[in-house]
């Protein structure tokens, strides 16, 4: 019995990272998953990968999280191959410019930035929605940052992002919780991803940032995935509107 039977998941930015993960780990435990990313080629890749253990189990479809058309095809493709959407992870973000303090920022940096993450969310919890009142229930998990809590410099665009997506959860969260659906973000700190590779291939940033680590070391794709898989799962029924931050102990407070 898998952790996951009998419910279908749609994964957004499925290619690689975290969401790559999140895809083979909801297939190993019973789900039906629709995985999505703008990649293709990281896109086949998993698919080629996932397709060879859980036969029939794993579709991939180019999406652009930003785009309300493509969330309908999303959906109805998903509703159309598996006949329903239970789980939906909102994984798909960008970090942007990293260089930019507030005042050098550019408004079309900005719009990009929050696009991809705030409104890529908004958007896929507009669509499933709808499908998971007819199920009677569902779960979102919105991947946030641990940036979303604390805000960093140099990322003014992202952290805001990433503080919309905790604040819609839990609107979210209030608003549908009398139709059984679930809502819940995970705010990763250090992880070591594609997307933070920039950072992690620099070895004197590597110590730095293990430095501010309790834990000693970085997290990694599977850390986060399992976090989803719990949200996402039964297991977590009685959980709606949290904020599970996964950092290692970085935000421990003296």
């Amino acid at each position: 019995m898998g952790r996951l039977d009998g419910k279908v998941a749609v994964i957004t930015g499925a290619g690689s990272g975290q969401g790559a993960m999140e895809a083979e780990l909801f297939a190993r435990e019973g789900a039906k998953v629709v995985a999505t990313d703008m990649n293709d080629e990281h896109l086949g890749g998993l698919l080629e990968r996932l397709g060879e253990q859980y036969p029939d189990a794993v579709i991939g479809l180019r999406h652009d999280v930003t785009k309300e058309a493509d969330w309908q095809h999303i959906v109805e493709e998903a509703v159309g191959t598996f006949g329903k959407v239970d789980i939906l992870i909102n994984n798909a973000g960008i970090t942007g410019i990293t260089e930019f303090t507030l005042n050098k920022l550019t408004i079309e940096e900005w719009d990009k930035v929050m696009n991809v993450n705030a409104l890529g969310n908004f958007l896929g919890m507009k669509h499933v929605i709808p499908e998971m009142k007819r199920n009677g229930q569902g779960s979102i998990v919105n991947i946030s940052s641990l940036t979303g809590i604390s805000g960093l410099g140099g990322l003014t665009a992202y952290s805001a992002s990433k503080g919309a997506i905790r604040t819609m959860t839990k609107g979210a969260a209030r608003d549908f919780g009398g139709d059984h659906i679930r809502v819940n973000s995970i705010h990763p700190g250090y992880i070591e991803t594609p997307s933070t590779e920039y950072l992690t291939s620099n070895a004197d940033i590597r110590d730095a940032l293990i430095a501010a680590v309790p834990l000693k070391y970085l997290g990694q794709s599977e850390d986060v995935a399992y976090a989803a898989l719990f949200l996402a799962s039964d297991e977590a029924r009685f959980i709606t509107g949290e904020e599970l931050i996964i950092d290692g102990g970085q935000t421990i407070k003296e």
